[in-house]
């Protein structure tokens, strides 16, 4: 290769790429909680256990709209 060649592939190596790494999904599933938390409303909990109602943390979200049901 010729040193315009180098140069260029060289630059493209260096980039950093236009798309983020994936974010892992458990993490999201957390914040969702912890925001579902901060509100302490039933909708809030019931809103996130419609939507991860398999997740480990929808029983800690039903523990909790039990709670606010009291």
């Amino acid at each position: 290769m010729d040193g315009k060649a180098k140069a260029a592939e060289s630059g493209k190596a260096a980039r950093s790429p236009s798309v983020p790494p994936a974010r892992d999904p458990s993490a999201a599933v957390a914040e969702e909680y912890e925001a579902a938390r901060r509100k302490d409303t039933a909708d809030a909990y019931e809103l996130f256990i419609a939507r991860h109602g398999d997740d480990p943390l929808a029983e800690k979200a039903r523990a909790d709209l039990r709670r606010l049901s009291r």
